[in-house]
């Protein structure tokens, strides 16, 4: 059986862009965009809020077995994280596409915050139904969804390349 998806229009994400805004509580002195999938949204919310603080985590879960549950175990490997000095002291806005099972930007987030500084956490869908982490959820969240959602930066392009207009 094969997932659902929705293919997402640029208008589409200017919208859910313009509905995370008025959600921000605060302003934020830096910003961590997750790649690869944080750096479109981060790049236009940044421009949108006027940050200049932009920095950029990389993270990858190794299998360890075959067995899935216990690759959903595998702690992250860190391929790129900021300084520790870039993060201490500010409120960091923590940015990624989907939150799904929740691992990678949870790990950003502790990671910013062993740093010293005071991560949130922001993307553009929230998957409650894969969450690993129960009542855990995105300080800031512009859609819930349960279906893989394909950006207008994935398509035609990519391993996951969607193609548009064949049935």
């Amino acid at each position: 059986m094969q997932a659902r998806r929705e293919l997402l229009t640029w208008q589409d994400v200017d919208k859910l862009i313009d509905h995370l805004l008025p959600q921000f509580e605060a302003e934020f002195d830096a910003m961590v965009m997750i790649t690869r999938g944080g750096i479109i949204p981060g790049g236009m919310l940044a421009e949108a809020i006027g940050l200049t603080h932009i920095l950029t985590a990389a993270v990858d879960f190794p299998a360890q077995m075959e067995m899935e549950k216990t690759k959903l175990m595998a702690w992250p490997q860190f391929i790129q994280f900021p300084e520790d000095s870039l993060v201490r002291g500010r409120k960091t806005l923590v940015i990624d596409d989907v939150w799904g099972s929740g691992r990678t930007i949870t790990s950003v987030k502790n990671r910013v915050s062993v740093a010293g500084g005071f991560p949130y956490t922001c993307v553009l869908h929230f998957n409650p139904y894969r969450n690993l982490f129960s009542t855990t959820k995105p300080d800031y969240y512009a859609a819930v969804t349960d279906v893989h959602i394909v950006y207008p930066w994935e398509i035609n392009r990519g391993p996951d390349m969607v193609l548009l207009g064949e049935g």
